[in-house]
């Protein structure tokens, strides 16, 4: 009995450890991070280590990118002060080796992982809200019902553009709504230890701690990974 406690202990540690530093299943990201030392301006932080290649954090910079043809400027355009929010937040979700306890499976045409319910610090998405609330938008949720007919996200018909206050009264509406819950927000504070930060300055990443934080919470996923590995380890200890 103590061997297979040990035994479970050590799967669990493993499946762990993955999750800490692993990159999702989706359209631009690398199959496992690592060093990428060319990493652009705003996605320079990550360059340590990280799950985007430098092609990808160039065009995150731009209006007219490849990376999913989306469109900034579908109400007007959007102030340089609102827009490097969604260049960092393209930054934080491409390259973010450490976002393995919120990746979730998704049928979708573009990806087989996404992220949900990712904690969020009070001062990033507060910040990212008041610089954004005098911005234009004609959207909720803007992962879904865009007009795509010319290849490019327009707004669907018998919408209007309106203030991001109005669409977006708080900034935890915004920060939960706009991509569909990908993020969640929190009152946790940055030196609190237990919320994702999108912004940091280059050097050691404070979020892999948090993502520690969180896995250790949630012992029950890796014993059930454990169970779903044990007889396969079984078998290999038995031969």
């Amino acid at each position: 009995m103590l061997g297979l406690t040990l035994l479970l202990a050590l799967v669990s540690t493993v499946v762990s450890q993955d999750k800490l530093n692993m990159c999702m299943d989706a359209k631009h990201h690398k199959d496992t991070p690592g060093p990428e030392g060319l990493l652009y301006k705003q996605c320079s932080p990550w360059k340590s280590n990280a799950c985007c290649k430098a092609n990808t954090t160039e065009e995150a910079h731009k209006d007219d990118s490849y990376l999913y043809n989306f469109n900034w400027n579908h109400c007007g355009i959007m102030t340089n002060s609102c827009k490097q929010h969604f260049i960092q937040d393209t930054c934080f979700y491409e390259c973010s080796p450490h976002l393995g306890p919120w990746i979730q499976p998704v049928d979708q045409s573009w990806r087989k992982e996404r992220i949900l319910d990712v904690p969020l610090c009070k001062e990033d998405c507060e910040t990212w809200w008041n610089d954004c609330k005098n911005d234009f938008t004609c959207k909720e949720d803007w992962h879904k019902g865009w007009d795509w007919s010319t290849g490019r996200n327009r707004c669907p018909q018998g919408t209007m553009c309106k203030k991001f206050t109005d669409i977006f009264p708080t900034p935890q509406s915004m920060c939960e709504k706009i991509w569909s819950n990908s993020y969640k927000y929190t009152t946790y504070t940055r030196d609190s230890g237990k919320c994702m930060q999108m912004w940091f300055s280059a050097g050691e990443n404070p979020n892999q701690k948090v993502a520690a934080y969180y896995l250790n919470r949630a012992p029950s996923q890796g014993l059930a990974a454990s169970f779903i590995l044990l007889p396969a380890l079984l078998s290999v200890l038995l031969l």
